[in-house]
C-alpha cells in the first residue's frame, strides 16, 4: 500500500486521467448518436472513410444514372411515338396510291382531288420530322446522331449507350422528287414509295423501341446495385444505434462514479495533515 502524500496526490491524477479518457469516449457516442453517424471524420477511422467516400461516390453515380436512364427512356418514347404517327400517316399514303392506282374508274377530278390528299400528307410527314423534339433538341430530323446517354456510374463504355436516329422527313423517305397519284401510272409507283417508306420508319421504330426495352431492363439493374451499396455504406459508416445507446449508458455511469472517485481522491493530502496535528 503506497503512502499518503502531500506534494503528490497519485490518486487523483490517476481518476482524472480516468474521467478524461470516460468524458472523451463519452462526447464521442454522444456525437455519433447524434449525428447517426460512427465515421464522421477521417479521424474516426481513416481506413473506412475512404472506403465510405468510394461508396458514397457510387451511390451517388448509380441515383443519377438511374435518373438519366428515366430521361431517356421518356426521349425514346417521344421519338417512338412521333414516328408511330408517321407510319399511320405512310398506311393512309398507302392506301390512297392502291386507291388511284385502280385507273378505270379515276376522273380528272378524282385524280386531282387524291393528289391533294397525299401532297397534304406528305407535309405532313416533314412537319412531324421538324417538329418532334425533347427539351429542345430535335430528333426526326436526321441532326440527333452518335447521342451517348451515361447509364452508369463511370465514364466507360460499358457505362453507356450510343444511339442515332436517322431522319424521318420525306426527303429521306422518297428522295428529292416524292411520289404522286396525279395519275393511275404514278399512283402504282407511289405504292412501291410508300410501302418501302413504311418499311423504314418501322425498322427504326423497332431499333428505337430495342434501346428503350434495354434501358427498362437496364434500370432495374441499376436500382439493385443502387440498394446494394447504399446498404453497404450505411453499414459501413452508420451507428449501430442499440449498441452506441448501450455504450452512453455505461459511459455515463463511469463519469459519475469517475467524478465521485476523483472527489473523494482530492481530499487525501488532508488526511496527511492531520497526521501532524
Amino acid at each position: 500500500m503506497s503512502g499518503i502524500d502531500i506534494n503528490y496526490n497519485a490518486a487523483a491524477t490517476n481518476s482524472s486521467d480516468n474521467l478524461n479518457v470516460t468524458s472523451n469516449a463519452l462526447s464521442q457516442v454522444v456525437s455519433q448518436l447524434s449525428s447517426g453517424l460512427q465515421v464522421q471524420t477521417a479521424a474516426d477511422n481513416p481506413a473506412a472513410y475512404v472506403i465510405g467516400q468510394y461508396l458514397k461516390e457510387e451511390g451517388n453515380g448509380y441515383t443519377q444514372a438511374i435518373s438519366n436512364v428515366q430521361s431517356a427512356v421518356s426521349l425514346l418514347q417521344t421519338a417512338q411515338g412521333a414516328l408511330g404517327q408517321e407510319a399511320s400517316i405512310l398506311q393512309t399514303m398507302n392506301t390512297l396510291a392502291t386507291q388511284v392506282a385502280n385507273g378505270g374508274v379515276q376522273s380528272a377530278n378524282t385524280l386531282a382531288a387524291s393528289q391533294a390528299q397525299f401532297a397534304s400528307l406528305q407535309a405532313e410527314l416533314d412537319q412531324i420530322a421538324s417538329s418532334t423534339n425533347f427539351g429542345g433538341t430535335s430528333l426526326l430530323n436526321g441532326s440527333y446522331t452518335g447521342q451517348t446517354f451515361q447509364v452508369g456510374p463511370y465514364a466507360t463504355a460499358s457505362n453507356q449507350i450510343t444511339l442515332s436516329i436517322a431522319s424521318a422527313s420525306s426527303a429521306t423517305l422518297f428522295g428529292t422528287t416524292g411520289p404522286s397519284v396525279s395519275t393511275a401510272t404514278a399512283a402504282a409507283a407511289a405504292m412501291t414509295a410508300v410501302q418501302t417508306a413504311i418499311s423504314t420508319v418501322a425498322l427504326q421504330a423497332a431499333n428505337i423501341g430495342a434501346t428503350q426495352n434495354q434501358m427498362t431492363s437496364l434500370s432495374s439493374n441499376l436500382v439493385t446495385a443502387q440498394e446494394n451499396i447504399q446498404a453497404a455504406h450505411a453499414n459501413l459508416v452508420d451507428v449501430n444505434v442499440a449498441q452506441a445507446t448501450t455504450q452512453f449508458a455505461s459511459l455515463q455511469i463511469l463519469e459519475q462514479a469517475g467524478v465521485s472517485v476523483l472527489s473523494q481522491a482530492q481530499h487525501l493530502p488532508s488526511l496527511a495533515q492531520k497526521l501532524l496535528q
